[in-house]
């Protein structure tokens, strides 16, 4: 027996009004998982803990089988983990976004996704001019980079705000703030005056591209404790393939292996088809492989309908389409989104999400499509999410 885990990132929503009320799963066109629910067991399941979070890193640990109350301590040393960066006792990280603010108000968490090449640069550059024994600038994947502090414990105790749960507000009202939070602040007050006249953002300038305008500081977190490996709880070698590091930290975490696939990253530019067939040929060769798309995420944060249904319609057409005719073994197959990125609020909800249960030994509970209401209306629900790969796993 095979097993397969596609996790559409942020793929579920909110009905639009602008357009008829639908939801993007409901909007986009998905003959091969439509055919695939009319087969499978289908329902929802609360990813996130009440009470916690609502981020991929809550919800993914989830999916993987653990459970976060006992396994999460803060979404940036995962992040940490997959980039190499050592972390000793005393020392804390956070998300570090190269973010453009305008007229005081936030203009992108993303800087318009700036290439890597770029965010290395200006990365470098605020790690030569505001680095010390103190503070260490990492860099990451376009906009996401790791700040480590040591020496100010104080500042996990300060409340920070994912850049993108406030687009288009005025900045002022959401800078770190309590015990903390002062030097945080300091921290990204200053890196306006090293970004500001940088060759790299005159450049972008100059092609009317946006520049980036500061740093943004979050999801601070101590070095991330243990969890024991896969293997030794499921008794499968599994893999893994994302474009991002926080899914390549689960898996480095968890010793899963991480497949680099050329072609493979973190938004609508993903080569779909590259990663369906590099995860499938992993599937020779290991017992579980778990696919992480992240583009309709990243375009529910930007706010695009078009752009989301786009990235499902691809991930249907590319990768669904390769799975549902796979026949060298036996296959079991989980999909479903980590949790919600409505477009009406361009922020992740804890909200349960729709899961399909395909392949050998599922049987059809009457869904007919694979959207949010369709799940609901199987009324088959389960609290708790890290409870999904005993489902899947036999």
């Amino acid at each position: 027996m095979k097993y397969y885990v596609l996790i559409i990132d942020g793929a579920a929503g909110w009905p639009l009004t602008q357009r008829d009320k639908k939801t993007c799963l409901e909007l986009a066109y998905t003959p091969n998982l439509d055919a695939m629910s009319k087969e499978s067991v289908m329902g929802l399941v609360r990813t996130v803990p009440e009470g916690m979070e609502p981020s991929s890193a809550c919800a993914c640990m989830s999916i993987l089988g653990y459970d976060p109350k006992v396994y999460y301590r803060g979404r940036s040393a995962i992040e940490a983990i997959s980039m190499g960066i050592p972390i000793e006792d005393g020392e804390i990280t956070f998300r570090c976004n190269l973010v453009a603010v305008r007229d005081g108000k936030m203009c992108s968490y993303s800087s318009d996704h700036i290439s890597n090449n770029e965010a290395q640069e200006l990365i470098t550059a605020l790690n030569e001019s505001l680095g010390s024994d103190e503070v260490h600038f990492y860099p990451g994947v376009s906009y996401r980079h790791i700040c480590k502090i040591k020496g100010h414990k104080d500042i996990l105790l300060s409340t920070c705000t994912p850049p993108h749960d406030i687009p288009g507000k005025p900045v002022n009202e959401f800078l770190p703030r309590g015990p903390g939070g002062g030097f945080l602040r300091e921290l990204m007050t200053r890196s306006k005056i090293v970004l500001d006249n940088h060759p790299v953002n005159v450049a972008r300038r100059s092609r009317g591209n946006m520049p980036a305008t500061m740093t943004w500081l979050f999801w601070g977190s101590n070095k991330a404790p243990a969890m024991p490996a896969f293997k030794q709880l499921y008794g499968l070698d599994a893999a893994l393939s994302s474009g991002v590091d926080l899914l390549r930290g689960l898996a480095l975490m968890t010793r899963m292996k991480v497949l680099n696939i050329k072609g493979v990253t973190d938004s609508l530019d993903n080569d779909y088809a590259a990663q369906a067939k590099g995860s499938l040929e992993a599937l020779k060769t290991h017992d579980m492989v778990v696919t992480h798309v992240e583009a309709p995420d990243e375009a529910a944060h930007a706010g695009s309908i078009n752009d989301k249904i786009e990235a499902i319609c691809k991930v249907d057409t590319e990768i669904i389409s390769r799975l549902r005719y796979w026949s060298e073994y036996p296959l079991r197959v989980l999909i479903m989104p980590d949790h919600g990125t409505p477009i009406n609020i361009q922020t992740h909800v804890a909200e349960p999400v729709p899961f399909m249960l395909w392949g050998a030994g599922f049987v059809s509970n009457g869904a007919r499509r694979f959207t949010e209401i369709e799940a609901k209306n199987t009324h088959l629900f389960i609290e708790k999410g890290y409870n999904i790969a005993g489902k899947l796993i036999v």
